[in-house]
């Protein structure tokens, strides 16, 4: 999942606020994260990349907000 891919989630109101009902609005600190894992001897290399992102919702009457690495999980219903 992309930065883009968000944006455009977004912009379709495709992500829906759980406290509200209705679709959220913005996001914000989008950081991409990189792990790398070596296991000594037999030299096993693991390498993901994922991302993590604060969804606002910015509904008038609601201040919900929430850091995920899963902003996808709040998809339509």
């Amino acid at each position: 999942m992309s930065q883009q891919a968000i944006k455009e989630a977004i912009n379709n109101k495709k992500l829906i606020c759980p406290k509200c009902k209705k679709p959220i609005q913005k996001y914000e600190k989008y950081a991409e994260t990189i792990d790398a894992v070596r296991d000594g001897f037999n030299v096993q290399e693991i390498d993901s990349l994922g991302f993590r992102v604060t969804l606002v919702c910015a509904n008038e009457g609601c201040s919900w907000s929430e850091r995920t690495e899963y902003p996808f999980e709040y998809g339509e219903e």
